[in-house]
């Protein structure tokens, strides 16, 4: 999951001029090969939102990370809720099942 929000910048003046920048490049931008877009949402009423990707190069997450200098960008690698709850299920009954001393 990767998460973006604006940089602090300055006047509104130089906010309209990012905005048409940003959305220049993004316009012309697409997902590298092998990097498989799940969601991509914008948080309402703000400079941000989330993209969830498959992919498994850190290099093109830094890429598209490095793309827009305007945002700061947080990648945080996700798993699916059932396969969270195997492993825990599994790593529970791992501990259960330790020697008591």
């Amino acid at each position: 999951m990767i998460t973006w929000f604006e940089r602090p910048q300055g006047s509104a003046a130089e906010y309209e001029k990012a905005q048409k920048r940003i959305l220049e490049v993004f316009g012309q931008w697409k997902a590298p090969v092998g990097m498989k877009i799940e969601l991509f949402v914008v948080r309402v009423g703000e400079w941000g939102g989330h993209l969830l990707v498959d992919c498994d190069d850190p290099l093109a997450v830094h890429k598209l990370c490095s793309t827009y200098p305007a945002f700061e960008f947080q990648a945080r690698p996700v798993i699916p809720v059932e396969d969270a709850v195997r492993v825990e299920l599994e790593a529970i009954a791992w501990r259960d099942g330790l020697k008591k001393n």
